[in-house]
């Protein structure tokens, strides 16, 4: 895969919880994105076609490898191990799917070769197949991009401040609360968010990614949206032809599964990327691209970095740079973070006990007393 050397690179001198849960700055850097773009040596943002289709064919062989042998040979095995195998088998296809949905992510961000129809392509079939609607995806996502970490314009996991909290947070506001928020939010999560825009920017009227007249989007790409939809449709009348076929708990233990364990991930890897004590948030008297660009953290999710193909530990870089293929993520990182010093953040926490951590100190945002920074919203729970 030529990806040696790419293991996770936290700042020298392992951080304590408390120094990892101090405020990163919040002032204007004093650098710039030029500055930033001259410290990454030039071949990091080449595009390879070859290289790129590689990680397609690498993560396509170990999902096919797994359904082989999970089609063929549990249910061969005595009872009830089978009911053990299948979610086994759910969770580690799962995670190679994430790969493969990760790597449908570089064809949006254009990362994936130097042709557009081809990253739209190769992006709309792989995406179709989990039921992502492609383009839909695309353009909102762009748009999270082009605002990050601005309260008014962001567009996913933004944070509500106090005064918009409702009444059921107080009382989901303990570790049974927490439980239940976590679990909805891991399941439902995502499909809510395409549906409903849960936890995305406000809209005046009703906002879904399926719908082409939605007003996340601008006119010249409806069309588009239709094409998202008309790719999720096929798949899932695939899906419906397999279960007439071979059954709907087939189709459950073969596919549902696996996606269940996608649609977590996909959720989970976005909150902690942009979910953290230490992170600012702005409001339009404060907000600008770089500020929000850098109100993001690395994390550090073990030998599953490099099956989601470094998206975990590279997001400041990725940020920054969205348009670089993710095999140079990792060397551009160790290039820019002498020049980001504090304003670059990682925190290795493993990622179950940071998802508990954030679940329970990030409730909203509010900035500080005092007349200076009021457009500067830091996370907090206390009510």
């Amino acid at each position: 895969m030529g990806a040696g050397g790419r293991m996770s690179v936290p700042p020298k001198g392992k951080k304590s919880e408390s120094d990892v849960l101090q405020r990163v700055p919040y002032s204007k850097p004093p650098f710039t994105v030029g500055e930033l773009k001259k410290a990454i040596p030039p071949h990091c943002f080449k595009r390879s076609v070859l290289r790129s289709f590689s990680y397609v064919v690498y993560d396509l062989a170990i999902a096919s490898f797994l359904y082989y042998i999970a089609t063929n040979y549990i249910h061969l095995l005595p009872q009830p191990l089978p009911y053990l195998a299948w979610p086994i088998y759910g969770v580690i296809q799962g995670c190679i799917l994430t790969g493969v949905w990760v790597v449908a992510h570089e064809c949006g961000h254009h990362a994936f070769s130097d042709h557009q129809w081809l990253d739209d392509t190769v992006g709309l079939i792989l995406h179709s197949f989990l039921l992502v609607p492609y383009f839909s995806w695309k353009y909102s996502h762009r748009r999270h991009h082009s605002n990050t970490g601005s309260l008014e314009r962001d567009e996913v996991f933004v944070p509500k401040v106090k005064s918009d909290i409702g009444a059921s947070a107080k009382y989901l506001n303990n570790p049974p609360g927490r439980v239940l928020t976590l679990l909805v939010t891991l399941t439902l999560g995502w499909p809510l968010y395409l549906l409903f825009n849960v936890s995305g920017r406000h809209y005046e009227r009703f906002a879904c990614h399926f719908d082409p007249q939605s007003p996340i989007y601008s006119d010249r790409e409806r069309t588009q949206i239709f094409l998202s939809d008309v790719g999720v449709l096929a798949v899932t009348f695939a899906l419906v032809k397999l279960a007439l076929a071979k059954g709907v708990v087939w189709v459950l233990c073969v596919y549902g599964g696996p996606l269940l364990i996608v649609n977590a991930f996909l959720v989970l890897i976005t909150f902690l990327q942009h979910t953290h004590p230490s992170l600012p948030h702005y409001d339009s008297s404060e907000w600008d691209w770089l500020r929000g660009a850098l109100a993001t953290v690395d994390r550090d999710y073990g030998i599953l970095n490099k099956v989601f193909h470094n998206i975990t530990d590279t997001h400041v870089a990725h940020h920054l740079f969205s348009t670089m293929p993710h095999y140079h993520a990792m060397e551009a990182t160790k290039a820019i973070k002498p020049i980001l010093g504090e304003y670059y953040q990682f925190d290795g926490t493993p990622f179950l006990k940071a998802m508990w951590r954030e679940a329970k100190e990030c409730i909203y945002v509010e900035a500080d007393d005092g007349e200076q920074n009021k457009g500067v919203f830091w996370y907090n729970n206390k009510f």
